[in-house]
């Protein structure tokens, strides 16, 4: 087997990150919590006495337990800056919408920023509306909704 089970984020507040995504973004708690130490994790990791705690929340529109979302926190963390849109790396997380500017107004109400502008962009045959947003904690989120053009004779 190969596929794809899921993307972690590293939050100084888990509890409140998990709460932004589930009431924002639409993500399903899928009663998967962790609270993790151990040697294991101390080798798996690199750090000694590693403990982490977090959820797995289940991404909107897919089955009802993978791909997921993994939103955990370290007790001890390391803080080497504000993500941007051209750093190395994971870059954003992105979904689709109905409506990006009221998804953004959500995120924004909720604690979380915009990177950029609002913009239309035309495809061949399908219209796109994008925003890059932030979650409460800093991370890149891509909001996009996709409509086929109107064909004029």
């Amino acid at each position: 087997m190969f596929r794809y089970v899921h993307t972690n984020i590293i939050a100084r507040d888990y509890e409140k990150m998990i709460q932004f995504y589930k009431e924002v973004l639409h993500c399903k708690s899928i009663g998967e919590s962790r609270d993790l130490k151990g040697v294991w994790l101390d080798e798996l990791t690199g750090i000694p006495d590693a403990h982490i705690v977090g959820e797995h929340l289940c991404l909107p529109g897919y089955g009802e337990d993978h791909p997921t979302l993994e939103i955990f926190s370290y007790d001890t963390m390391n803080d080497s800056g504000e993500a941007l849109i051209n750093t190395y790396g994971i870059a954003h997380l992105a979904f689709e919408v109905d409506d990006v500017e009221t998804t953004l107004e959500e995120i924004l109400k909720a604690g979380g920023g915009q990177v950029g502008k609002v913009v239309t962009a035309d495809y061949t045959d399908k219209q796109a509306v994008f925003v890059y947003a932030k979650d409460p904690e800093g991370n890149i989120i891509e909001l996009q909704s996709w409509k086929d053009k109107e064909i004029n004779n």
